[in-house]
């Protein structure tokens, strides 16, 4: 039986080193396009041996230029992916093998993704299964959320999970995750200073806390070893930092060079 053509959906932005890999995951599809928010290495020129489908968009935010991806996909069914992601020959399988059968029946689908972080993959801490919805139809879904840590929300239809892995390569070392941690809780914290939002003295010292006990303790990080402590610690940290450039952001902009 035949299925429905789907159009990959890619936002990229000086990814010559992983770029390459995600692409070769998804040439099975009829459409593959590409989001760049001006590279300067050789993504752009990559990208163009896979797809004639390459665009360039100044970069609005996570949010909005993913939501300009998806509004260049020709197709009704729409598949998601980050640069640093691949779809794994199990997952593309089954997806087209789904899409075959039951193209009408779902308005989306539910993927686990699974990383590979300081030379193993990790299997607890909530890294995984790390679920995401990323392949639907596009006509009835759209990415919303909250800078950085966008999601897609469908309008209707019913959703599955499907159980082939998303192979996430997101951080090279423990530099490049703190260097991440860092860039995407000050996106957060501008993010809840536009929105008006404010945060107590109470998340700054209770959150962090509760972030580690739940990812190394009831997610069971313990298991994943040195690099479930480490993603663990990881995870405290970005909790501290979000709440703790909340605080300054609402405390300090303004009062920088007054007197108090």
């Amino acid at each position: 039986m035949s299925r429905p053509p789907i159009s990959v959906c890619i936002i990229t932005h000086n990814e010559e080193s992983k770029i390459r890999s995600c692409l070769e995951g998804v040439k099975w599809a009829e459409e593959i396009v590409v989001v760049d928010s001006g590279s300067t290495d050789k993504t752009v020129e990559i990208c163009k041996e896979y797809t004639d489908k390459v665009y360039h968009r100044p970069f609005p935010g996570h949010i909005q230029q993913k939501n300009n991806a998806l509004d260049l996909a020709s197709h009704e069914w729409v598949l998601c992916i980050d640069a640093d992601e691949r779809v794994s020959r199990e997952l593309a399988e089954e997806i087209q093998k789904e899409l075959s059968v039951n193209n009408n029946v779902c308005a989306g689908y539910f993927l686990p993704r699974h990383t590979y972080f300081l030379g193993r993959w990790i299997n607890h801490c909530g890294w995984y299964p790390d679920y995401k919805l990323r392949l639907f139809k596009k006509d009835l879904g759209r990415w919303g959320g909250v800078n950085p840590h966008d999601r897609v929300t469908l309008e209707s239809g019913l959703t599955k999970n499907l159980n082939g892995d998303i192979c996430h390569f997101s951080y090279d070392d423990v530099s490049s995750q703190l260097a991440t941690v860092n860039k995407f809780t000050s996106i957060f914290a501008e993010q809840m200073q536009e929105e008006g939002t404010s945060f107590g003295l109470s998340s700054i010292i209770f959150r962090p806390i509760g972030r580690f006990f739940s990812m190394y303790f009831v997610k069971r990080g313990f298991l994943d070893g040195v690099p479930g402590l480490i993603i663990s610690v990881m995870g405290s940290m970005y909790s501290f930092l979000k709440y703790a450039k909340c605080w300054e952001i609402q405390n300090t902009r303004d009062k920088d060079g007054k007197e108090g």
